[in-house]
């Protein structure tokens, strides 16, 4: 392709059939540039992803591969998808992304905060700055004496760029580490983080002074020195306005839109964006770069619920699509093809072992004398080391003043890259704090006093549920409601809302505010602060009486949101958790002005399945997993006042999680507005139950088959143990409850027919892991939902029309912990070894 005069370049072509081609055109050009780089570092992203590494990762590797140092050794790629015409339109759309990230960057950076974390934090950051930037000088002579060219570029300008590079915390990089690794309200991420604000604010205001010292090495080499005094003058007074001016004036657009004065106005927001830009072009006037304006501005804007409306609006798409535009443009100017020989490689590793040598130290040194321990010191060297995105703005900004050329550009670069690489695997393994095996503690609803004695009170009944949102609210509600005892008991209810940590930066502000020591916490003085939907239903529900209720927000990546979840129930010392299935049915109306309904399948997502799943294997307590038909809605909530509202059917076939169901079925019988009814299901006369055997099998996955105890029980005692819980159920209850005992011919359609009959709102069944001779016979049934067990799957299995909504039991026992797929064999003989029944 010949040479293009950018002032030649028009916006958009006439299409493929006038003859143009439209990647010869700004605008087309473009849209396939971001779409190439997008699916890039999102793969990249996804690769990353096991490795627990942070997205800017991805996106680094996603910018170097494109350009010269791998895709662009083709020239004809190059020249047809990367032309060097559309470079500073590429670079122009990137700038407005990295303007406004920078703005989102001060937005989160919290000042009272730094003010408030002390002497340790501030000496921690002197500490990891200072040395660095020692260090950083020694360097760049060496630099200086040993790469063609550098010698050229003014000395002072060539020192402040290199001990900036050397010395740089990515705030936004190391917090989305720290909450990967939940580590971020503990002492060693608070401090870490304490520490590398106080270090944000030193490398903006050294990376002011090097661009004032900069200027451009080409044609204003022999400038005044004045002129770098003028332009660090203007900034500080730029500063000092943005602080004693713009700062109080946006404290009342904050107070404005506060939740009290009816949200957020659309004037306002615009108007923040609009001061975004005009920041952003007084600090590029001055002649300092535009992000410095941005980032100033971010820190005049109150925390509070402006702020928040504010990321909300911007952050998916500056951070999703803008952003990653500029680490590819910043990849194009990469070429890993210039650190050649091995002087050059001996170079990069000096670099790279200066860096991580002088932050380490530094900051491990200061931490010891303030008397952390060593392990969590060297931590914090480690986590302080973390590089990224402002890195590479000050390396593009070093490259564009023409005070680093390509050699060391790409040197720091993959120095870059590699520091922020090594952070996650260097701190899992050196940190490991005291998060804690849990304690497998004996709790079940079978080891709360009984309530039977009516002039003493019965031990609290604590429950920890979880929920994803306001919808599972009226559910929840129900079920709680209906085992509260209206007589003498009390129930202390934990409410905990599942929230998955993703990407977006305001997902760590809000694993902040929702955790403490690394895990979500119950705060009693902000219980009155109930600000959304969720919680304002629960504390409506808190006013009934003799139900004390208790919020906290989980925030956690979905592969380890269950270990808070344990670690609340073992902290709590809960009786139950309650989970939500991760399929929810519910029902809408037809279009047609008929007046019928039909039913609505909602899936929140495998991931969320997965969650429940480890919670089962690893609670400290009884869990119970709620599969929600509409349970609760309209006339299904129970009140005090009410007559039958609920009607509730416990399936019993033997065996400790059933034992756990009656139990549970007990307590709802107290309950004036529920109608408890136990159906027993019972062997047929002369079935021999001894043919019945479940041996473990190598084939058997266990997503797509039931998983039963391996250790051997005494089925005579089990036996024993449900005769004697039948027969108490029997003693208190009796003219209580209905009672129906059923002899097992077909099991499964015995079951979908209480399922489909919708004689029962709830149907509680156990899980069955230490199945009766009845159970054990559907070992070998295909199963679509392995963790509710074999009854609870068939009342939830897709297509069998069940109406009633179901709980499915797992008691908690240490005896019953080992879990594996077995499948059945008819005949005694021929098993060999482990026998389950």
């Amino acid at each position: 392709m010949g040479q293009f005069n950018i002032t030649s370049i028009k916006t958009s072509s006439n299409g493929v059939w006038q003859g143009d081609n439209p990647l010869d055109y700004a605008f087309p050009l473009l849209i396939v540039q971001t779409t190439f780089i997008l699916i890039i570092s999102r793969f990249l992203s996804f690769l990353f992803k096991p490795l627990r590494q942070p997205k800017v990762i991805a996106e680094i590797v996603g910018g170097i591969l494109l350009g010269p140092s791998a895709f662009g050794r083709n020239k004809t790629y190059m020249q047809r998808i990367f032309p060097s015409w559309s470079t500073p339109i590429l670079e122009s759309v990137a700038s407005i992304g990295l303007l406004f990230f920078l703005f989102l960057v001060g937005l989160e950076l919290d000042l009272n905060s730094i003010r408030r974390s002390g002497k340790r934090a501030f000496s921690i950051a002197v500490a990891g700055i200072s040395l660095p930037f020692i260090c950083g000088i020694g360097v760049a002579i060496i630099l200086r004496k040993t790469v063609n060219g550098v010698d050229k570029v003014g000395f002072a300008q060539f020192i402040v760029f290199m001990g900036v590079a050397l010395s740089i915390t990515a705030f936004p990089v190391l917090a989305r580490i720290l909450a990967e690794l939940k580590l971020l309200t503990t002492r060693v991420g608070e401090t870490a983080m304490a520490a590398a604000a106080f270090n944000d604010i030193a490398a903006w205001i050294l990376l002011a002074l090097a661009v004032a010292l900069s200027g451009d090495s080409e044609g204003k080499a022999h400038k005044s020195p004045l002129v770098s005094v003028w332009v660090l003058l203007s900034g500080l007074a730029f500063v000092i306005f943005m602080m004693v001016v713009i700062r109080p004036v946006m404290k009342r657009v904050g107070k404005r839109c506060s939740h009290e004065n009816d949200g957020v106005d659309e004037a306002y927001i615009c108007l923040t964006l609009g001061g975004v830009m005009v920041s952003g072009f007084i600090t590029d006037l001055i002649g300092i770069h535009s992000i410095f304006g941005a980032f100033v501005f971010g820190l005049t804007i109150p925390k509070g619920n402006f702020a928040e409306r504010l990321i909300e609006r911007i952050e998916d798409f500056v951070s999703g699509l803008l952003l990653p535009l500029y680490f590819a443009s910043s990849g194009l100017k990469t070429d890993v093809a210039k650190i050649h020989g091995g002087e050059a490689w001996g170079l990069l590793v000096l670099v790279i072992t200066t860096a991580c040598a002088g932050k380490i130290i530094g900051t491990f040194a200061v931490a010891m004398i303030c008397r952390i321990p060593a392990r969590e010191s060297l931590t914090l060297g480690v986590l302080m080391n973390t590089k990224g995105l402002v890195e590479l703005i000050v390396l593009n900004i070093g490259k564009e003043k023409k005070v680093l050329n390509d050699e060391i550009f790409a040197i720091l670069v993959l120095m870059a890259l590699f520091t922020t690489f090594i952070t996650t695997p260097t701190v899992m393994a050196i940190y490991k704090p005291a998060r804690g095996t849990i304690a497998k503690t004996n709790r079940k609803l079978g080891d709360l006093s009984s309530s039977s004695k009516h002039d003493a009170p019965a031990d609290p009944l604590r429950v920890l549920a979880c929920v994803y949102g306001p919808g599972n609210v009226p559910s929840i509600i129900s079920l709680i409601e209906s085992t509260r005892s209206t007589k003498n008991s009390f129930l202390k209810l934990f409410i905990m809302h599942l929230v998955e940590l993703t990407e977006r930066s305001s997902s760590i502000i809000l694993a902040q505010r929702a955790r403490k020591n690394g895990f979500p916490f119950f705060n009693r003085a902000n219980r009155g602060e109930w600000r959304d939907r969720l919680s304002g239903a629960f504390q409506t529900y808190s006013q009934l009486g003799r139900v004390s209720v208790w919020p906290t927000t989980a925030i956690s990546s979905l592969s380890t949101m269950h270990e808070d979840i344990c670690h609340v129930a073992e902290e709590k010392r809960v009786t139950m958790i309650i989970l939500l299935f991760h399929k929810q049915w519910r029902m809408e109306d037809d279009n047609d002005d008929s007046g019928k309904a039909h039913e609505v399948l909602e899936n929140v997502g495998h991931g969320w399945r997965v969650v429940n799943q480890r919670v089962l294997k690893n609670a400290p307590c009884s869990v119970a997993v709620l599969v929600d038909r509409g349970y609760g809605n309209g006339s299904h909530t129970p009140g005090p006042n009410a007559t039958v509202a609920q009607r509730v059917c416990v399936l019993f076939f033997g065996g400790p999680d059933d034992r756990e169901a009656l139990k549970l079925g007990e307590r709802m019988a107290e309950h004036p507005a529920v109608r408890v009814t136990v159906i027993r299901f019972v062997e047929k006369e002369g079935v021999n139950g001894n043919n019945v055997v479940l041996s473990p099998s190598p084939i058997i996955t266990s997503e797509k088959s039931y998983s039963f105890s391996t250790p051997k029980l005494n089925r005579k005692q089990e036996k024993e143990l449900d005769e004697n819980a039948m027969g108490e159920f029997h003693s208190k209850w009796d003219s209580m409850v209905g009672y129906i005992e059923k002899e097992s011919g077909n099991v499964v359609e015995d079951v979908l027919a209480i399922g489909k009959s919708g004689d029962y709102d709830l149907i509680i069944v156990g899980k069955g892991r230490f199945p009766s001779i009845t159970v054990a016979e559907l070992a070998a049934r295909p199963a679509e939902h392995a963790e509710l067990g074999p009854i609870g799957d068939i009342l939830t299995s897709t297509g069998n029309g069940v109406l009633s909504s179901v709980l499915m039991i797992q008691q908690h026992d240490v005896a019953l912990a080992h879990e594996a797929p077995l499948c059945k064999a008819e005949d005694l003989s021929d098993v060999k070894g482990n026998d389950n029944i």
